[in-house]
């Protein structure tokens, strides 16, 4: 891993964020870099408000720079200040960098800014060029990482997600929880889900991970995902941002949305990458 963004606004949640990163890139040599976007200054105050906004931040992200800096083994710290959408901005900056992961807090500010984390993880999820981590403010993380969820259904990008995270059960010597989701009675779609979660078992044995596995009937998959990982005392939850399309999609909302507003554990979202028909 080269290089991890972490979006900052100054609240718990974020600094939250950034004692995770700090715990990853210990484990993998990775730099951080603090983004903090100013989403507030309008064109009509661009030498009044907006500069002593920009300032005050400057002050603010610099004396965490200091604070932190010497957690990291070998690795830097840096930050950016950036103008404009906050979700955009984060991704820009991503992909500027040519970043591996960001991680964000999914509770904001109070007292500084408004509370644009909370409202904006969902869409950096949505618009980052690379895998998202969000992690809710409370979650205890000094905990070492030790177990990682993985919930496979029966959409053939279930296992698009499956590399990635051997590669941090490996950074954190972690065991991976394989979850089969059982969203229907259909036969012919479980056998799916059973063929899916025999060719990651596979996976795992080929790259020598520990795992464990479990089936579980879902009427709705993050609530038994979120269920389930409560049981287990997960410390991760490993999605793709799109799963099965069920009926508690169409009320609720896409699956990453949920599984980020809801998830009382860090959760690892990743983009599926368009593969062709005849390769599934």
């Amino acid at each position: 891993m080269k290089e991890i963004i972490v979006a900052i606004d100054f609240s718990k949640g974020s600094l939250y964020a950034l004692e995770l990163a700090i715990d990853i890139a210990n484990k993998t040599s990775a730099n951080i870099m603090m983004v903090w976007v100013d989403s507030e200054t309008d064109a009509d105050s661009e030498h009044s408000i907006g500069s002593e906004l920009r300032n005050d931040a400057k002050l603010h992200i610099e004396k965490i720079q200091k604070e932190y800096q010497p957690k990291l083994v070998n690795s830097t710290l840096s930050f950016k200040l950036r103008k404009g959408r906050v979700y955009s901005e984060i991704a820009n900056q991503a992909k500027y960098n040519d970043a591996d992961l960001i991680i964000a807090g999914t509770h904001g500010a109070s007292g500084f800014e408004k509370m644009w984390m909370g409202s904006n993880a969902f869409r950096i999820v949505t618009y980052a060029p690379c895998p998202v981590m969000t992690i809710r403010y409370g979650f205890n993380f000094n905990k070492k990482l030790e177990k990682i969820l993985l919930p496979i259904d029966s959409s053939a990008d279930t296992r698009q997600k499956v590399p990635f995270a051997c590669r941090m059960a490996k950074y954190f010597d972690a065991e991976i929880h394989i979850l089969g989701l059982y969203t229907t009675t259909l036969k012919a779609i479980r056998r799916k889900v059973d063929t899916y979660v025999e060719q990651v078992e596979k996976y795992m044995g080929e790259n020598n991970v520990k795992y464990i596995t479990s089936f579980q009937e879902a009427d709705n998959t993050t609530t038994k995902t979120i269920e389930y990982s409560q049981q287990i005392n997960a410390d991760l939850i490993v999605i793709m941002t799109e799963q099965e399309k069920t009926a508690a999609n169409f009320w609720l909302g896409p699956y990453a949305q949920q599984m980020v507003n809801n998830s009382p554990v860090p959760v690892l979202s990743i983009q599926p990458v368009e593969i062709n028909n005849a390769a599934r």
